[in-house]
């Protein structure tokens, strides 16, 4: 079966403005957070529903890289544990590129081949913020819908 980029991603327009609140907050550096929700089988396959959002430190204190603090990722694990849910996936911020995966985050992907890869490019010619979603496995990469809601 193809990889393809399935399933929508479903935020509340809540989570999204926390998300996009989170990438400012970073500034100078990338932004980054942990996103939790329900999954599907024994390879945790996320449904796309996004039930909590924990934005995170970024380790890296980097505009061109990040790793998301240890300690708050087995915090938000524990949380997401409690409710018989799991991580599903995480965000970042590009601060003057676009909401496109580098190779650098097809490499940090493979770490975690099931999840949702969210990129908010804060790039200035913007106007503002854009954020979009990817699944990025055995080196490919295959955008995902993004549905805000309420």
């Amino acid at each position: 079966m193809a990889f393809t980029g399935t399933p929508t991603l479903r935020l509340t327009r809540s989570q999204h403005e926390r998300i996009i609140a989170s990438c400012y907050d970073g500034l100078p550096n990338e932004a980054c957070g942990l996103l939790g929700g329900p999954a599907l089988g024994a390879l945790e396959e996320p449904t796309g529903v996004v039930t909590q959002v924990f934005p995170t430190s970024n380790v890296d204190a980097s505009s061109l890289t990040y790793t998301v603090d240890g300690k708050e990722m087995l915090r938000a694990m524990r949380s997401m544990d409690e409710v018989g849910e799991v991580l599903v996936g995480c965000w970042h911020s590009h601060t003057h590129t676009e909401a496109y995966p580098s190779p650098t985050d097809v490499r940090t992907a493979a770490a975690n081949p099931n999840w949702i890869y969210v990129i908010v490019s804060l790039k200035p010619e913007h106007g503002q913020p854009v954020l979009r979603a990817y699944r990025m496995r055995d080196g490919v990469i295959a955008e995902v819908a993004v549905d805000v809601v309420g």
